[in-house]
C-alpha cells in the first residue's frame, strides 16, 4: 500500500484544494481506493466526488447504490449517481463503458476536477494485455492501460495498478472496509471473466508477483511507443493534415513509420475505446492506401470510415442511424452530434448559440431531445408557429443531421430553442428579465 501512497503523493502530486472524481461501483477495488483517499484527505485538504453508475441489470443494483450513497454521506464525500435506463443492441460491456465514462467526464466538468480516478489494479492490467495480445491490437494497445493519462484539463489516474485483487480484498477485510460483490464477475460467459478465472490462477502459480512483470512489460512498450512517437511528430504534419493522408508522401515513409502513423491516427480517434481496434484494422487501411483503386473505402467500428480519393485518404466519422434521446438539462448535456449544452452564469453573446429564459414563462426541468413528427415552435418576434422540419430546411441543415439535432423543451414539451438555428418567443434579450442562460458549443 505504501507504493500507492507514494505514487499519489510523489507522481500524481495530490495537493490542497484539488478535486478528485472517483468512479466507484461499491466493489472491493473502488472502496479500497476511496478508503485510501479518505486517509490522504486528513493530510491534504482536497475534495472527493464519488461518481456511481447504476447499470440496472441486477436486482441488487438499487441496494448497492443506496449503500454507497449512505457511506459517502457518513464520510462527508460528495455523491453523484446515474442510472442506465436502457441499452441498445450493441455489445453490452462496450455500451456500459461508454456511458460510464461519459458520466465521469460530465462530473469532471461539473466540479472542475483535477483528476478522474478509477480502481483498475494489477490483475486488470494482466487481463487487458492478454486479451489484446490474443485479439490483436496496436503497440500502444498491447501495453494495456496507463497509470496516468493527461487529458488536458484533467488527468485520469489508476493508483491501484501496483496491487493484486487478492491483496485489495485482504486490505479491505483487515481494515473493515465495506463493499458489495457483483456476482456477474464470476459468470464464465464474459471474456474477461474467463481470463480472470482460468488464465490468471495459472500465471500466479508460476509467479505470485507476475503482475509486476506485466507492469514492466507495460512500461517497456510505452518507452518504445514514445520513441517512435517522436519520429511520428516530425513526420505527421507533412503527411497527415485536416484528417487527410497525402498518399504519395505516405508511400515515401519506412513501413514501420507508415504503420505507426496509422495507429497514431486511430489512437487519437478512438482514445479510451482502443480495445475495439486491432491489427486487422491497421492492415485494412494500409492495404487501402497501397491499392491501385482511385476510389475506395474501409469501414471501421463506431461509424468511422477511411475514404480514398485519388492521392488522398480521409478519416471521417458519420452518424448513420437515428439516435433518439431525451436528456434532462441540469448543468451539462453532452450530445450524440458531438456538441454540448451548458448552463452558464453569464455571457455577452446573444446569437443563436445562446438562449436566455425566464422561469416565470417556462416550466422546469428543461430537457434536450431529438425532434418529433409534427414538432412546431413559436418563433421569436412572431405570433405564428413553424414546423421544425421547415426550419431545418430553411437553415439548410443536412438531412443526415436533422434526426440528431438538439431541441430544447420545458417539462410541458414546449419547444424553447433549436440551438444554433432558431429561438422561440420564450427566449429573452439581454435587457429583458431572465434567470437561465444556456450555451451551445
Amino acid at each position: 500500500m505504501d507504493k500507492v501512497i507514494d505514487f499519489l503523493v510523489k507522481e500524481v502530486k495530490i495537493k490542497d484544494n484539488d478535486v478528485i472524481v472517483l468512479g466507484n461501483s461499491g466493489g472491493p477495488d473502488s472502496m479500497c481506493l476511496l478508503s485510501i483517499l479518505l486517509d490522504l484527505r486528513k493530510k491534504y485538504n482536497f475534495k472527493i466526488v464519488c461518481a456511481h453508475v447504476n447499470h440496472n441489470v441486477r436486482s441488487e443494483s438499487e441496494s448497492e447504490q443506496e449503500f454507497l450513497m449512505n457511506y459517502c454521506k457518513e464520510k462527508d464525500v460528495l455523491f453523484e449517481a446515474m442510472k442506465i435506463e436502457e441499452y441498445g443492441d450493441d455489445n453490452f460491456h462496450n455500451q456500459a463503458r461508454n456511458i460510464r465514462y461519459n458520466f465521469f467526464e460530465d462530473m469532471v466538468k461539473k466540479y472542475d476536477a483535477n483528476y478522474l480516478m478509477t480502481a483498475h489494479h494489477g490483475d486488470d492490467l494482466i487481463e487487458t494485455i492478454l486479451m489484446r495480445i490474443v485479439r490483436g491490437s496496436t503497440l500502444k494497445g498491447y501495453s494495456g492501460f496507463d497509470k496516468i493519462v493527461d487529458n488536458g484539463t484533467y488527468k485520469t489516474v489508476r493508483p491501484l495498478v501496483f496491487l493484486t485483487k487478492d491483496y485489495i480484498k485482504e486490505y479491505d477485510d483487515k481494515n473493515n472496509i465495506p463493499y458489495v460483490t457483483d456476482k456477474s464477475n464470476f459468470k464464465n460467459k464474459y471474456t474477461r471473466n474467463r481470463y480472470r478465472m482460468n488464465v490468471l490462477p495459472f500465471l500466479k502459480e508460476e509467479d505470485k508477483n507476475v503482475h509486476k512483470k506485466f507492469i514492466k512489460f507495460n512500461e517497456t512498450l510505452n518507452e518504445y511507443d514514445r520513441f517512435i512517437n517522436e519520429e511520428i511528430k516530425r513526420t505527421i504534419n507533412k503527411v497527415y493534415k485536416d484528417n487527410k493522408i497525402d498518399i504519395i508522401k505516405y508511400k515515401e515513409l519506412d513501413r514501420l513509420i507508415q504503420q505507426k502513423l496509422i495507429t497514431s491516427i486511430l489512437e487519437e480517434i478512438y482514445k479510451e475505446d482502443l480495445m475495439i481496434i486491432n491489427d486487422k484494422h491497421v492492415k485494412l487501411i494500409m492495404d487501402l492506401l497501397n491499392s491501385r483503386k482511385s476510389n475506395a473505402r474501409v469501414c471501421l467500428p463506431h461509424n468511422v470510415e477511411v475514404v480514398k480519393e485519388y492521392n488522398y485518404a480521409l478519416f471521417t466519422k458519420e452518424i448513420k442511424e437515428v439516435i433518439d434521446y431525451n436528456i434532462e438539462l441540469i448543468k451539462y448535456a453532452t450530445l450524440p452530434n458531438g456538441h454540448k449544452l451548458e448552463v452558464v452564469d453569464s455571457i455577452d453573446s446573444n446569437n443563436n448559440f445562446v438562449c436566455r429564459l425566464s422561469t416565470d414563462e417556462v416550466k422546469l426541468p428543461l430537457y434536450v431531445r431529438t425532434r418529433k413528427l409534427g414538432d412546431k415552435m413559436y418563433l421569436k418576434k412572431t405570433d405564428g408557429r413553424r414546423k421544425v422540419k421547415d426550419i431545418f430546411i430553411d437553415c439548410k441543415v443536412a438531412a443526415s443531421e436533422r434526426d440528431t439535432w438538439p431541441v430544447v423543451v420545458d417539462s410541458e414539451d414546449k419547444i424553447l430553442w433549436i440551438p444554433g438555428l432558431k429561438k422561440s418567443k420564450y427566449t429573452k434579450l439581454k435587457n429583458e428579465k431572465y434567470d437561465i442562460i444556456i450555451k451551445y458549443d
